[in-house]
């Protein structure tokens, strides 16, 4: 998946992701919805968001 794509799917700004992606912290919400929008369930936040 693209990373307009995930941006698309979970709502938010291409520049969010790519914030993200830097180390960038986010909210709460905005890590659900990439979770979400990975297909993972909540559970395996530790999986993608690392160190959070």
């Amino acid at each position: 998946m693209s990373k307009a794509e995930l941006a698309r799917k979970a709502g938010v700004s291409p520049l969010t992701i790519a914030r993200i992606e830097k180390g960038h912290s986010c909210r709460l919400e905005t890590m659900r919805r990439i979770i979400l929008a990975l297909g993972f369930p909540l559970s395996d936040k530790h999986k993608i968001f690392l160190g959070d």
